[in-house]
């Protein structure tokens, strides 16, 4: 049976494995893998964010990978325009947003559209306008 080298420890491991016997490594067999779950980065990039990045993906340390970039989809984002669970940015539509407009469950916000939120201005069922406030 032909056998792969671990990439943590070098141990022979089967193609087919799904941890490491010898280190407990997930897909040892798979030198490029770095973490479950969904990744996409667009290969078009503008001042260092790529246009795109998609990521539902965990590391092995079960730490999630924060989408970056212009258009950010995951379930964290931080980018220009947000489509996620919680997302930073000048604009968001999330469940928890830190932006200028968002469209939000929760939120902090300049303008929104929510259903709790710290904002400027904006329409929800709980909102505590800053203007207000000041």
């Amino acid at each position: 049976m032909a056998t792969n080298p671990c990439r943590d420890c070098g141990n022979g491991v089967s193609p087919s494995a799904t941890t490491c016997p010898q280190c407990g490594a997930p897909r040892p067999s798979d030198p490029d893998w770095d973490g479950y779950g969904f990744e996409y980065k667009s290969p078009q990039v503008f001042l260092g964010l790529p246009l795109v990045h998609i990521s539902f993906k965990y590391r092995e340390n079960r730490m999630p990978v924060f989408a970056k970039g212009w258009l950010a989809v995951g379930q964290f984002s931080c980018g220009f325009f947000n489509l996620s669970q919680f997302g930073v940015g000048p604009f968001a539509v999330s469940q928890f947003a830190l932006a200028g407009m968002a469209i939000s469950q929760i939120c902090v916000a300049v303008e929104a559209i929510c259903q709790i939120g710290l904002v400027w201005q904006g329409t929800g069922q709980l909102l505590f306008e800053l203007k207000e406030l000041l």
